[in-house]
């Protein structure tokens, strides 16, 4: 029995080398951690388990029978982060550049679907060359079988991942279908097809970081939500993200031990320049309403117009949407739209409360926004917010004008509970351009036009620039001082948290695309 007992150790010391000393050295020099090391700092100590350590390949082609390390280059199992079960795949560049082929997708198909009967949280950890060429159509095989599990759980249980090195081709089509995207700036990348291919095609000139690297992902394409200088950073960001977030679709997220005090926020009433039109940064409000430090911003550096994240407001777990004036005076545009509906969707999905801070003067016009479809763009936060059943509250700090005020979470389309600062303007527009409309024979016939314009833009304002005409068709269910912002919002969420809608019978909806 020791020897078939050593034996057994051997081989798991050897599954443990992955590709080598040699491998795991080169993979150290480009500042990378290996597979296990990543697994080893996600997982609460001693937890992981591992899931098909002995796994091998089964191809004799172009040589690979000489050639079957243990455990086919992915480091597979399940443990628990902030003691709730997690399942985990972690590809091993060391091994065959962390391809994947028959063998490698096998493992981490057992572990999706573990995680969906289980109904716990998958998280992937993205480092591969992409398919393996030598087993041919099984590798294109193995990617389909991933994806469509992913879709499968999609909506039922978190789905997390995070790309610490290469992921090109038909590898970035899983990280796509998940929830949140993670990617470490200057050792990651993603694209669907490489600098070299586009060189060709296009005679573009272009390197893999500025093609497909965090940057550019997080700023330009939205493909990324979070971007972190070093893999141990990008780590700790999946387990604060976890800590938002449920198990599955059947559950509640974790809320925080919360004694209450004193909720008046007296800095609130300061936040609002005195100036319509001139900015401020929405974050302050947010700081100023949720529990302190709490708010974890998601995709901050893309369509900065539209603010999203994670906070806790007396220890519960919400999700914030809020039109940002610092940018682009908060307009909706084609890509805060779509950045703001797929944040509603995957809170609704795992009944997260919604909260909006809205102040909007309307979608921005121009030729660029019509040809790239902010109609479509548009109607896609619309059905989202439409289409949610979890608790939602609105709170309009400034301007709510036009088409923008019903799709940023009116009562019209189905709000519980809407609450507006004395400072809001709810109207079809702002009082300048409507002035002008209104009363544009009148301007046009005063001898002083530019006065007459002034008088009726002031005339427009006092009559509808203000919360009391929606208050009193009970578009708006209170106005509130700034200061009491926290508490009321504490008591609504309290209120509804066993909230119960049913939407309409059917197979499912048809989301602008």
């Amino acid at each position: 029995m020791q020897d078939k007992i050593k034996e057994l150790d051997n081989k798991i010391e050897a599954a443990k080398l992955g590709g080598g000393e040699k491998r795991i050295e080169a993979q150290h020099a480009k500042n990378k951690l290996t597979a296990r090391e990543r697994v080893h700092f996600l997982m609460d100590e001693g937890t992981f388990e591992e899931i098909g350590m002995l796994v091998t390949h089964r191809s004799t082609n172009f040589g690979l029978e000489h050639n079957k390390p243990l455990g086919d280059g992915v480091v597979t199992g399940y443990g628990n982060i902030n003691g709730r079960l997690t399942y985990v795949f972690a590809q091993d560049f060391t091994v065959m550049g962390g391809s994947l082929a028959e063998a490698h997708a096998s493992k981490i198909v057992k572990i999706m679907d573990m995680a969906m009967k289980n109904g716990a949280p998958l998280l992937g950890l993205n480092d591969s060359g992409g398919a393996r060429i030598q087993e041919g159509v099984v590798s294109l095989g193995g990617y389909a079988d991933i994806f469509y599990r992913n879709t499968l759980a999609s909506g039922v249980i978190p789905q997390l991942s995070a790309i610490m090195g290469p992921c090109a081709g038909g590898a970035v089509y899983s990280p796509a279908l998940t929830d949140f995207i993670s990617m470490v700036e200057n050792t990651s990348y993603m694209f669907v097809t490489g600098p070299n291919v586009v060189k060709t095609v296009t005679h573009e000139e272009v390197t893999s970081e500025e093609l497909g690297g965090a940057s550019t992902h997080s700023t330009k394409s939205g493909v990324t939500h979070f971007t972190y200088s070093n893999e141990i950073e990008c780590i700790n960001g999946l387990k604060k993200l976890l800590s938002y977030i449920p198990q599955n679709c059947e559950e509640d997220a974790p809320n925080l031990p919360y004694t209450a005090g004193d909720e008046k926020r007296e800095k609130l009433n300061t936040i609002i320049p005195q100036n319509p039109n001139q900015p401020y940064d929405i974050r302050e409000v947010i700081a100023g309403t949720v529990d302190g430090d709490s708010f974890h911003e998601v995709h901050k550096d893309y369509a900065e117009n539209i603010v999203v994240g994670f906070a806790r407001l007396a220890g519960r777990s919400i999700g914030i949407v809020a039109n940002q004036p610092a940018f682009l005076a908060g307009v909706l545009d084609n890509n805060s739209s779509k950045k703001g509906a797929r944040f509603v969707r995957f809170c609704d999905a795992f009944n997260i409360p919604l909260l909006v801070f809205e102040d909007v003067p309307g979608f921005l016009p121009g030729t660029d926004q019509e040809w790239n479809a902010i109609i479509t763009n548009g109607a896609k936060l619309l059905y989202a917010f439409s289409e949610a059943t979890v608790p939602r509250i609105t709170v309009i700090t400034r301007k709510a004008y036009g088409g923008a005020y019903d799709v940023m979470n009116s009562k019209h389309i189905g709000a519980d509970m809407n609450f507006a600062w004395p400072s809001s303007e709810i109207a079809v527009m702002g009082a300048k351009g409507a002035a002008e409309i209104i009363f544009k024979k009148e301007i046009k016939e005063a001898a002083d036009s530019v006065a007459k314009w002034k008088e009726k833009e002031a005339e427009y304002a006092d009559m509808f620039a203000n919360p009391y005409n929606a208050a009193a068709r009970g578009y708006i269910d209170e106005v509130i001082r700034p200061d009491q912002t926290r508490e009321k919002l504490i008591k609504a969420f309290k209120m509804l948290e066993n909230k119960v809608d049913v939407l309409p019978k059917k197979k499912h909806g048809n989301i602008p695309m």
